[in-house]
């Protein structure tokens, strides 16, 4: 058993310390903000993740779960200190690395022996090497350390299993003895554990949800063909997934991608890659390409309900994906600004998400909330679907249908069974 603080609890981080302490491992959870460290204390979870809360208040029942304001207490309380800290994106694309920069110093002036400090959040190449030599510069007791990189590979609403079934584990390390300490936090998981140095586990992350990010524009941009010439989107993406080299995963067409970590990803690889003299203009168009759905949900209201001034659009889904409450880049925001500057209505509905979304969009007359997806639909001229939330499925289209101002539906996610909405009028 391993004694592991985790500085800094956003969603890596709380999802970091609760699986580590799942794992047989006693967890201390740092926080800068008093109120989210309370309500720590009380088992509850600032953030919707399904599973999360539940292993919370198991690891406070147990003893092998605290969480605390004091950082000394976190660093000394620790043999290894993962760092989850924001990285906030510039206007230029580059990582604000100011949060990981007062850690490392914060870290330097607490060490009373060795540690094994490990870089979680996600950041450019050549930053543990930053922290290691700022932690050396500012180290007055002389106690030995070692950094790690040991990026994240969590899906929001899935993040539990993910940490718990990873398709591999990725550890860049400098030394045997970090190498065997890492190894053995991760023991209890059976999968594929790939050792690198550190440079190289920084780029595997960006690198990785960059592909992904591409895999998800490339089918959008083959979906806007599909459309003009009377294709099957969803069967080209079918077709494609066969083939083994390619799979089908994230492969769908639709309004876009967003989140935490895919926009912002890609934006910062790419100013990467810039800052070192390398052209990366292909993940600049598949930033663009993203940035572009909306636009084509826009025309596509616009072509079936012609002036969209006055008119009332229902959102099914405000969240930028199913199982969580993160709104962060979600093409409901995007698509929400375009409509209301158009002069539109906006009546939303999401089962977590609501109070994240208007706290993001601010106060506006033109948007109101509500419980279900039938109540946010009645009356609207439009619906359009942002998320593909299951529950979607189980909403009557044909009593739908007579409740709306006009029974149009645009489905962002390719969710609904085209076939029975054409049945339902």
């Amino acid at each position: 058993m391993a004694k592991i603080s985790v500085l800094g609890t956003g969603y890596v981080g709380l999802v970091t310390a609760a699986c580590f302490n799942r794992l047989g491992h006693e967890v201390i959870g740092y926080d800068v903000l008093d109120d989210k460290i309370e309500t720590l204390k009380r088992g509850e979870s600032p953030i919707y993740e399904p599973g999360l809360e539940d292993l919370l208040k198991q690891g406070l029942e147990d003893g092998t779960m605290t969480f605390t304001t004091d950082m000394e207490t976190a660093i000394r309380g620790s043999d290894v200190l993962f760092v989850c800290v924001g990285t906030p994106q510039g206007q230029d694309g580059r990582a604000d690395l100011s949060q990981v920069e007062a850690v490392a110093r914060t870290i330097a002036s607490h060490l009373d022996g060795f540690k094994l400090i490990v870089e979680k959040s996600t950041v450019p190449v050549k930053t543990a090497q930053r922290m290691r030599e700022t932690i050396a510069r500012y180290n007055k007791s002389g106690s030995g350390f070692a950094v790690a990189s040991n990026p994240e590979f969590l899906r929001e609403g899935s993040a539990i299993g993910d940490f718990m079934n990873p398709d591999r584990i990725v550890i860049g390390v400098e030394d045997d003895r970090a190498r065997e300490m890492m190894l053995d936090l991760y023991s209890g998981l059976d999968c594929a554990k790939l050792v690198v140095d550190l440079e190289t586990a920084e780029i595997i992350k960006h690198a990785s949800n960059s592909f992904l990010a591409l895999k998800i524009s490339y089918i959008n941009m083959v979906s806007e063909l599909c459309d003009v010439v009377g294709a099957d989107v969803e069967k080209v993406a079918e077709g494609m997934g066969l083939d083994e080299r390619i799979s089908a995963s994230f492969l769908r067409a639709g309004i876009g991608y967003g989140g935490s970590c895919f926009p912002k990803d890609v934006r910062a690889f790419q100013r990467i890659a810039e800052d070192h003299g390398v052209n990366f203009d292909l993940l600049r168009e598949t930033d663009e390409i993203n940035n572009r759905r909306i636009d084509v949900v826009t025309r596509k209201l616009q072509d079936l309900i012609w002036v969209l001034r006055g008119k009332t659009i229902a959102f099914w889904g405000l969240a930028f994906k199913p199982d969580t409450d993160d709104v962060r880049e979600a093409p409901s925001l995007r698509l929400a600004k375009v409509l209301l500057d158009e002069g539109a209505i906006i009546r939303g509905w999401d089962p977590e998400a609501q109070e994240t979304f208007q706290y993001a969009l601010g106060p506006n007359d033109q948007v109101t909330y509500h419980d279900t997806p039938e109540a946010a639909a009645a009356g609207a001229d439009a619906v359009v679907v942002v998320t593909d939330w299951p529950q979607l499925l189980d909403v009557d289209l044909v009593q739908l249908a007579g409740t709306m101002a006009t029974p149009t539906i645009v489905d962002g996610r390719n969710h609904l069974d085209p076939d029975a909405c054409r049945a339902a009028g």
